[in-house]
């Protein structure tokens, strides 16, 4: 985590050379796709046809059935059922695999919309080293099974994705296919379908805090970088020079941009590059004011695996983090808390990597550092939705509704920090071509409520909220 930690403090000092300055801003979707639009089907079988059984057994097979070959670490399948009993917990287990179990993944989520035969999925994902599929080619055979962890028996005649009379594959609709978050094969259950940024992923919850607490909500609804009301609500559109990324790259304001996505109004940030420093520009936006602490921090974003033009395989970083300035070497007040998502690799890892990061303080000369981190080497490409919670014992990450990880109080912040969104390249190692290619980053939202700690589901209330409402922006939190 050192190469990390080193290349960060370069975002550091850059974002809080940046709210320092009290600088103004130079004047400033996914849709559902049905089964018949895809590339990907999903074959099923099961060996476990009994109604009730130990343990479920879905063998499942992914085909490509487009003309371009798919990585399959961009694809997630998601099998679905109805738990036993509220708070039972389920592992999951590879038998076999042709792809090799240690690229297999196995994750549990809950759905926003519980039904009668479904209220959770088993989500299927693969690590780089599973490789890609060529057109008509498959998976082969994955021998999968989930338990519950108390080895009861478990129903399986009640769940969505079971059919006690596929013992055979074949294709199967009710469990679903995702490549590069756009579900392109399947069904889910009724009202868990495909959502697009007017649809947060969580449900409404009643039971959650009350209303009142000094609130940040801001829909991103600008007419571009240069719009007035940008530094009106309190941002900087990044334009000065300076870290992280490569040197003599620049910071582009102008690529900083605003459209409407279903209806919705979407932030894009746009990094390009043609393989040198200076031809190189990154994005930021940050809050002018370093205010927010303690309390829930959530956006909506979509990373991107892929350029949206020109040849892939750039060291990218596209982030949503808190932060604030270190006043000097080891100062304890400081403080840090990233999404940092790296989808070409990068910092010594050569795949898809995630990180959350909590800071407590650096040195950098000699270099030292405390800080805690989590990271996932898998695909994250698509929308997500990102939430942290910092309460008086420690900082919580999720990632669209699953905890992601936590980090004790040792990392807590001592007082106030901005709220930022870059997009900048590490080196240019990752792609020395000098042809011009450029990455997007996109963001939905961001909220931040003071002092509340707000679970997933209730972030998702306070959004759907502000937008039936009609509000694109709120401002309460109080300065300093």
């Amino acid at each position: 985590m050192k190469s990390l930690a080193k290349s960060r403090i370069r975002a550091v000092a850059a974002a809080a050379a940046t709210v320092a300055l009290g600088c103004t801003a130079l004047a400033a979707v996914p849709s559902s796709a049905s089964a018949a639009a895809g590339h990907l089907t999903v074959q099923y079988r099961t060996s476990a046809s009994g109604a009730t059984a130990d343990q479920s057994e879905p063998w499942l097979k992914v085909r490509n059935t487009g003309s371009t070959a798919v990585q399959l670490s961009a694809v997630k399948v998601r099998y679905y059922f109805k738990g036993e009993a509220a708070g039972d917990a389920y592992r999951f287990a590879c038998s076999w695999a042709v792809k090799g179990c240690a690229n297999i993944t196995g994750t549990f989520g809950t759905l926003a919309s519980p039904t009668a035969t479904a209220d959770r999925y088993l989500e299927i994902g693969f690590t780089p080293g599973a490789g890609s599929l060529a057109p008509g080619a498959d998976t082969g055979d994955m021998q999968l099974r989930f338990y519950r962890s108390s080895w009861q028996t478990l129903v399986q005649s009640d769940d969505y994705s079971f059919d006690a009379g596929r013992t055979a594959y074949a294709d199967w609709s009710k469990v679903t296919a995702q490549l590069a978050g756009a579900t392109v094969w399947g069904q889910a259950p009724e009202g868990n379908g495909p959502t697009d940024p007017t649809d947060p992923t969580d449900p409404t919850d009643p039971t959650g805090p009350p209303e009142g607490a000094p609130t940040l909500f801001d829909d991103f609804n600008y007419s571009g970088h240069t719009d007035p009301q940008i530094a009106a609500h309190g941002w900087s559109v990044r334009s000065n020079s300076g870290g992280p990324g490569v040197p003599g790259a620049t910071w582009a304001p102008e690529n900083v941009t605003f459209a409407s996505q279903s209806g919705n109004s979407v932030m894009n940030l746009e990094t390009s590059t043609a393989g040198s420093g200076e031809s190189t520009k990154q994005t930021e936006i940050l809050t002018r004011s370093m205010k927010f602490r303690n309390g829930t921090y959530a956006a909506r974003v979509k990373f991107n695996d892929a350029p949206v033009s020109g040849p892939d395989g750039d060291h990218l970083v596209q982030t949503f983090f808190t932060i604030n300035d270190l006043k000097a070497p080891m100062a304890d007040d400081y403080a840090e808390y990233d999404f940092e998502y790296l989808p070409n690799g990068g910092w010594g890892e050569s795949g898809n990597i995630l990180y959350t990061t909590s800071w407590e303080t650096y040195r950098p000369d000699p270099w030292e550092a405390v800080n805690a981190h989590t990271e996932s080497r898998q695909s994250y490409a698509g929308w997500h939705d990102l939430v942290v919670t910092i309460d008086d014992s420690a900082i919580t990450y999720y990632i669209d509704g699953q905890l992601f990880g936590t980090h004790g109080a040792a990392y807590l912040p001592e007082r106030g920090m901005s709220i930022n969104f870059n997009q900048w390249l590490i080196d240019l190692a990752g792609q020395t071509s000098t042809t011009p290619r450029s990455y997007d980053q996109q963001v939905d939202y961001v909220l931040h409520v003071k002092d509340q700690v707000l679970t997933p589901a209730q972030v998702g209330a306070r959004v759907s909220a502000f937008r039936t409402a009609g509000t694109t922006f709120q401002d309460t939190v109080p300065a300093g």
